[in-house]
């Protein structure tokens, strides 16, 4: 019987202990994806209790929390910090093989030294343990976790008319050790079905200097934007879209379009992907002209429960694994761009993994003389980002592709103390491919296959992003 959570967790045979231990655990982390807030980097954010730091923004725990029956008063609510957490901790022992469960004993021991199982039985002491940490542990602050877990890059997930004075602050302050980038998502300009549309496009023109009336108008908008972003360091952008339909329409006709949702209309489902098509068409050749990476997040649906959407708002844990990504659509839309030159480098996550092999044997059609897997499949997304879904994606991208140009692991997370999860990416990576080395299916030539692993964990992302 293996120790709880021990050493060795998740690591079976000598060859992927060594690929854990010699190469892998050393490598610095790059999050070139994540929602955290960078104001808190620059202001060294304490975390007053452990709710605060562990509960707060993270829909994966909600989730959880609600599957027990928790009202949502304990979740999101009035509750105390301790009712919640509690109520926290009275769920977890029930969701063995949920990697909320392994993510948060792994944030417990390497944030602090804490290796109790947490239940209700348990609550109290580790309540009483972690907070009096989190009140004397300056590696606990916000740059104390990331200098502990060794984060060398960030990129952020930013609207087109955010200021990013917080990142200019950061970019001139020497004393923070992590650079801290702007990534672009322009989720507010793609959905023009979103209730506060015409706002937004307004609140934009004002960002930008732009009164925006036409298409072209928006388009001189955002590429206003794009340009400011870029001097900010930006190297990535994200986009979280359910499909991409294939939808090429004229200028005249998306004009049509955009001026008619400006007036307060309502668009077809044939105008909405029209306008989405053209705005990400645009979107996409200018990430090829300014060297940006494009993320494609495809499938979520988002906000399904229309009572909690409308107490709660956005990313509040009402959200499920589509089956709704437009292969095809997305498929011609690559095509389309690489046609004229313009397809940037893009990864391209799905949250249903049967998409796995459709994903991967497309993006090994975009290749590039001199970028090593120019067009890839991310990592396992969101409901898939679990022990059997990492192994999954990374199976079938090694079958299919060469798994050592694969760029790795992301947070996709608001808190800080999600790092620990490249941990648990890491942990998995080595047993795969030790598993492969043990079996005979690769040698064990150990410099060659620890190179791979720390391309996969490192090297192989600040290449892509040009970090």
């Amino acid at each position: 019987m293996n120790e709880f959570m021990g050493r060795d967790f998740l690591l079976r045979g000598e060859s992927s202990k060594t690929l854990f231990y010699e190469y892998a655990d050393k490598m610095p982390i790059i999050d070139y994806h994540c929602h955290i807030d960078p104001s808190e980097i620059y202001n060294n954010k304490r975390f007053a209790t452990l709710t605060e730091a562990w509960l707060g923004g993270d829909h994966y725990k909600w989730r959880l929390m609600r599957a027990n029956g928790a009202g949502e008063r304990y979740v999101t609510g009035e509750a105390s910090d301790w009712e919640k957490f509690l109520t926290f901790a009275s769920v977890l022992p029930k969701a063995p093989g949920n990697p909320v469960y392994q993510w948060a004993h792994l944030e417990l021991r390497r944030f602090f030294g804490c290796d109790k199982p947490l239940g209700p039985d348990t609550a109290r002491e580790i309540w009483d343990f972690c907070n009096a940490k989190l009140a004397s542990d300056e590696n606990l602050s916000v740059r104390g976790i990331l200098k502990q877990m060794n984060v060398e890059a960030i990129i952020t997930t930013d609207d087109p008319a955010d200021s990013l004075d917080w990142h200019k602050e950061l970019a001139d302050d020497k004393t923070c050790k992590t650079c801290v980038l702007p990534g672009w998502r322009p989720s507010s300009v793609l959905n023009a079905d979103a209730p506060g549309f015409t706002e937004y496009i307004r609140k934009l023109g004002e960002v930008s200097g732009f009164h925006i009336t036409t298409f072209d108008d928006l388009k001189a908008s955002l590429l206003s934007r794009m340009e400011y972003f870029n001097r900010q360091g930006c190297r990535a952008s994200d986009h979280g879209i359910e499909r991409i339909t294939f939808a090429p329409a004229g200028e005249e006709k998306i004009n049509a379009i955009f001026t008619k949702r400006l007036l307060g209309e309502t668009l077809t489902a044939e105008e909405s992907n029209r306008y989405l098509y053209a705005v990400l068409t645009f979107c996409a050749k200018e990430y090829a002209r300014l060297g940006w990476v494009m993320q494609l997040h495809l499938g979520a649906v988002r906000d399904i429960n229309s009572v909690m959407y409308d107490g709660l708002g956005p990313d509040s844990g009402y959200d499920f694994a589509g089956k709704s990504n437009d292969i095809y659509g997305l498929a011609r839309f690559l095509d389309g761009l690489n046609t004229e030159n313009l397809l940037p480098k893009t990864l391209i996550f799905s949250t249903d993994p049967a998409d796995n092999l459709t994903v991967n044997t497309l993006a090994w059609c975009f290749t590039q003389e001199g970028i090593k897997g120019k067009v890839q499949q991310g990592s396992a997304w969101w409901f898939n980002d679990t022990c059997t879904g990492v192994k999954q994606q990374l199976t079938t991208f090694a079958e299919e592709g060469a798994l050592g140009n694969f760029v790795g692991m992301l947070t996709d997370s608001r808190s800080f103390l999600s790092y620990p999860r490249h941990e648990y990416f890491r942990r998995i990576l080595c047993g795969v491919l030790g598993e492969w080395i043990d079996s005979g299916m690769y040698p064990a030539y150990m410099d060659i296959a620890g190179g791979l692993i720390q391309d996969i964990c490192y090297n192989n992302a600040k290449e892509f992003f040009r970090l």
